[in-house]
């Protein structure tokens, strides 16, 4: 079954707590991945930030919102307890316990109050993303993707109505940031003409012996197997045995199955989609305009000797 939203994990959570024992989180987490008959791939997977598992993090958001209700307490780091009123509200209320059911609690009004800019789309049963199923992680996450992929296009879109020596330019720069030029090493863009089919080249050590040759195709079109043939041949110009294609399109099958059999050299093909993500990444051609810093409590702070 699908991994249940943490709304959705509410209930389930309290009815955990319902004996009035304190349980540890992680005894909760996998108490309720077998009661929801979670899969090995559904309990690891992880968020797209990668440091905490999808389900973990919900029940952790589960547990958050109850505790800002007062309907349970945290009697000791990562364990919690039921509180009358979350006995009362089990006794008392049937059916799910969502955002809605807690805002009785002025505990938890106040707490939204707090949050209302991250939990305004939840509100929305019109909203047409799935936000309202995602914890406020998820969504931060949610966000961010979207914004990437937006800036991904519009870098892609710029790539390919720029001049091809500018282009060739950006692709040697891109390697000399992703530290292809080393400590000592250069890159340059070799001459319009004689280049024996290298648009760029970069030294990797000061007296370079260590070469990689580059070729760079803002193209709309696929890149076959015959275009990376002649690149690998031309490599012999420089005596390079390291090469990088980068394009704006994509390359064919043919193409990537026989980079995988070339003998003696080794060439990196990298396409449109890759070279907008390398360009973000090493922050060449974008700036970042804003940072968000998401912290966490420290509990070891507060650890009294």
């Amino acid at each position: 079954m699908a991994i249940p939203d943490y709304q959705s994990l509410m209930r389930p959570v309290l009815a955990l707590l319902a004996d009035g024992q304190t349980k540890s989180l992680r005894d909760m987490v996998a108490t309720l991945a077998t009661e929801f008959s979670l899969s090995a791939e559904e309990f690891d997977q992880l968020l797209p930030s990668g440091q905490q598992s999808v389900f973990h993090n919900r029940v952790s958001w589960a547990r958050t919102y109850l505790k800002a209700a007062g309907l349970i307490e945290n009697p000791q780091r990562g364990h919690a307890r039921i509180t009358p009123d979350g006995i009362r509200l089990l006794t008392e209320h049937r059916g799910p316990i969502d955002a809605r059911v807690l805002e009785k609690f002025e505990s938890f009004r106040e707490f939204r109050k707090k949050t209302a800019r991250t939990d305004r789309s939840n509100e929305s049963e019109s909203n047409t993303t799935n936000t309202v199923t995602l914890s406020p992680e998820e969504n931060l996450d949610f966000a961010y993707d979207q914004i990437r992929a937006r800036v991904e296009g519009e870098l892609l879109s710029k790539l390919k109505s720029c001049s091809p020596s500018f282009f060739e330019k950006i692709v040697v720069e891109l390697l000399m940031k992703m530290g292809y030029g080393g400590k000592l090493g250069h890159g340059r863009v070799t001459p319009l003409s004689g280049d024996g089919g290298i648009d760029g080249v970069i030294n990797q050590d000061k007296l370079g012996l260590d070469v990689v040759c580059i070729q760079a195709k803002r193209w709309e079109t696929t890149v076959g197997r015959p275009v990376v043939q002649a690149f690998v041949g031309s490599m012999d110009y420089y005596r390079g045995r390291k090469g990088v294609i980068i394009t704006t399109s994509s390359f064919s099958k043919d193409a990537e199955d026989y980079v995988g059999r070339i003998e003696g050299k080794k060439v990196v093909l990298i396409d449109g989609e890759e070279l907008a993500e390398l360009m973000i990444d090493h922050n060449l051609g974008v700036f970042v305009k804003r940072t968000y810093e998401v912290k966490e409590l420290s509990n070891d702070f507060f650890e009294e000797e």
